[in-house]
């Protein structure tokens, strides 16, 4: 087992008969950016309490650079937090507030605390805001003098727990650069709790998609998004979510009443009923009937951002969504053709792609 960053080791979480983490393993590596994605009550927060010291597990281990922090206080394990409502002291500057814990580290010279307090306030971009008070600052850049204060620390290891919940959406835009451009310049690992989807897809290495205590799959942003491992990270991921349609297993291969012919069916697969996945950006939508293509009733379409269509469709008795560029004079009772490129077809079977 690699002792690199953070090791989750067989952890268990129960709150009486409930269980909020399920026996996780895992590992995020040293130096990474891993987000903790999933539904409220899913299990991230208090996967990221344990990892701080804040909640002990009922069973596992808890490893940081090598070291069992298990039963550690967490002012004894090394680490930096950034909560939804950061902390701050009024009556001091933003400099004042970064180089605050740093007083405690009796190694630092006043010299080198001035030097680091330099260095984290060019990195979180408020070196001209470096002398005004916190109630002087929105809310984006209070949070930023959290982060700040966090990392000027130089800890192995820093947790954020949903930071720009409370912050209006170009503060929060600008914060996610702030956590990149941190992640790059400083290398410390870091774990990043969100519930929104697109937070985690910009900023994380890695992403652990979490469900009822346990992490269904933990990969890169992008093979999360276009291989998804369950039929639930295929819906949980993408706006809309990935559509899901029936299929059957036969001796001609998986057939459907949206295809117009059968498909290879994969070796290890079992027999009997399939669902198929597929991204509503990866269906063909056209007005006119083409090769492969189904006729859909439009039941309702909206434009959605910078343009694209989505639209619910009707389609042999199923529901399809569908977004798309192509068609921007659509409207609902609309009649037009669709096609499920084979190359894009995720098979599912019991909830797990095999595909």
């Amino acid at each position: 087992m690699s002792e690199a960053g953070i090791v989750i080791d067989g952890v268990t979480k129960r709150f009486g008969s409930f269980t909020a983490v399920d026996n996780l393993t895992l590992t995020f590596a040293d130096g990474e950016t891993a987000c903790l994605l999933g539904p409220s009550g899913c299990g991230k927060t208090t996967l990221m309490r344990m990892i701080a010291g804040l909640e002990t597990p009922t069973e596992g281990r808890i490893i940081i650079d090598g070291r069992d922090v298990t039963n550690l206080r967490p002012r004894r394990r090394n680490i930096g937090m950034v909560f939804q409502y950061p902390v701050m002291y009024q009556t001091l500057s933003v400099r004042e507030n970064i180089a605050l814990p740093l007083k405690r580290d009796r190694s630092l010279s006043a010299a080198e605390r001035k030097k680091r307090v330099d260095e984290v306030l060019d990195v979180i971009d408020l070196a001209h805001r470096a002398d005004a008070y916190i109630d002087e600052l929105d809310a984006g850049s209070r949070q930023k003098v959290a982060v700040g204060r966090s990392v000027a620390r130089q800890t192995k290891v820093v947790l954020f727990d949903e930071p720009t919940t409370n912050v209006e959406v170009n503060a929060k835009l600008t914060l996610i650069r702030t956590f990149k451009e941190i992640s790059r310049r400083l290398k410390q690992t870091a774990v990043y709790v969100t519930h929104d989807q697109t937070e985690a897809m910009t900023l994380a290495d890695k992403i652990a998609l979490m469900k009822d205590g346990s992490i269904i799959q933990y990969d890169g942003p992008t093979a999360l998004y276009q291989k998804p491992a369950s039929e639930f990270g295929g819906w949980f991921l993408g706006n809309p979510g990935m559509n899901f349609i029936p299929a059957q297993r036969t001796e001609a291969g998986l057939v459907s009443p949206l295809l117009p012919e059968p498909l290879d069916a994969p070796a290890k697969l079992g027999a009997g009923k399939v669902r198929l996945g597929i991204r509503p950006e990866q269906l063909l939508a056209r007005t006119e009937p083409f090769k492969g293509s189904v006729e859909a009733k439009v039941e309702d379409c909206i434009v959605g951002i910078a343009g694209q269509l989505l639209a619910r469709l009707s389609v042999a008795s199923e529901t399809v969504k569908l977004k798309t560029g192509a068609l921007p004079n659509l409207r609902a009772q609309d009649t037009i053709h669709i096609g499920f490129p084979p190359e894009d077809l995720l098979v599912f079977e019991d909830g797990v792609r095999v595909t």
